[in-house]
């Protein structure tokens, strides 16, 4: 697969799999995510390959959802889905996850795979024009939130 169009990275005081547990549940990823508004799935916990779940999306007043289809799923390492809208190819999102010292790197992908068509379409449904500037902005403040989230909750061992 060729190179991300958009890849952002920040390191997380977490263990690689308490990473991935996290991005590996849609829903968590809503919590961290500024157009990310909620994503509705048949089963709780982290998501297998082949897992498919609905994502709901706002930019300012515009609304939309998503269907999507996990496609990596490799638990410490990495989490990858899919998406598309009305049966058209839409993106490619993938959390990368590499141990680094007592916590993570972790690195937000996302791959346009959008025709004309639903360019197009995307510019009147999201609001959006610069899609690729849009995402590496969004991407960034998804990380710092995912960061501040994981890191809030003490390590057991930690001293309170």
């Amino acid at each position: 697969m060729r190179e991300p169009d958009v890849s952002v990275a920040t390191t997380v005081a977490r263990e690689p799999q308490v990473v991935w547990t996290a991005v590996a549940v849609p829903e968590r990823i809503a919590s961290w995510s500024p157009e990310t508004s909620g994503a509705r799935t048949a089963t709780t916990g982290p998501l297998a390959v082949g897992a498919r779940f609905t994502g709901s999306n706002a930019n300012r007043w515009w609304r939309w959802s998503t269907q999507c289809v996990v496609v990596e799923s490799l638990p410490g390492s990495a989490f990858a889905f899919e998406v598309t809208y009305l049966g058209l190819a839409v993106a490619r999102w993938r959390y990368a996850i590499a141990s680094a010292g007592e916590g993570s790197i972790v690195t937000e992908q996302w791959w346009d795979r959008r025709g004309l068509l639903v360019k197009a379409i995307g510019i009147v449904g999201t609001g959006v024009i610069d899609r690729r500037g849009h995402n590496a902005e969004t991407m960034r403040q998804t990380l710092a939130a995912l960061k501040a989230d994981l890191e809030a909750v003490p390590r057991s061992g930690d001293q309170q």
